[in-house]
């Protein structure tokens, strides 16, 4: 699963065109920088290599304001958008990916109809709850903890984090139950995006 390109398609899609350094600007406001791989080199580069695989269309623009080269803006294609949509869904059904995988699913969750994304999350605690199910099965030491060592606290782990991840997911369920956020069909939502050259208060 490529957090990177989730990110970016995401990005992009949100201002519907946008070039290299909005999207870099974005990711940064949103610390993608602080729990991802986004850095500026690998958000550059995934542009172009998606431009070059049909997911953003790219067009020249003119030279910036400060004189610098023409810029490229890129746009999702029909194929980049049918991407954007099965990396979200797999982000936020998976159970097993690092926790960036889905702390990016969740910043786009709201691109989801609400069904859709409850159908996900359900999804998400079933897999958790199979996952934990099998490690206290298959893993966990049922012998007394000194025969195990130190090792059996790994297992102990797991099902820590499976349980606490299947509590949150519920949590997240729930609210959007009750109606929480705006989701994709619901009407007019804001976009958290930076205006083309407005400043990252982050920064």
């Amino acid at each position: 699963m490529s957090v990177i390109r989730l990110l970016v398609l995401g990005a992009v899609r949100q201002h519907g065109r946008a070039h290299g350094y909005q999207v870099r600007n974005d990711l940064e406001f949103w610390g993608a920088h602080r729990w991802s791989n986004a850095k500026p080199g690998s958000i550059y580069h995934a542009l172009k290599q998606m431009a070059k695989e049909g997911l953003l269309l790219a067009h020249e623009t003119a030279p910036s304001p400060a004189g610098g080269p023409p810029r490229t803006e890129y746009e999702l294609t029909e194929a980049g958008e049918t991407a954007y949509l099965e990396l979200l869904r797999s982000a936020l059904r998976a159970h097993d990916q690092r926790i960036d995988v889905l702390t990016c699913g969740v910043g786009f969750l709201v691109d989801l109809p609400r069904q859709e994304a409850l159908a996900l999350l359900r999804e998400r605690v079933a897999r958790l709850e199979a996952w934990r199910e099998e490690v206290g099965r298959e893993w966990l030491p049922q012998d007394p903890p000194a025969q195990w060592g130190h090792i059996g606290e790994i297992m102990r782990l797991w099902v820590h984090h499976a349980e606490c991840d299947a509590q949150w997911t519920r949590g997240l369920i729930e609210r959007l139950e009750q109606g929480a956020y705006v989701m994709a069909g619901e009407g007019e939502r804001s976009v958290e995006v930076l205006r083309d050259g407005e400043t990252n208060p982050f920064q």
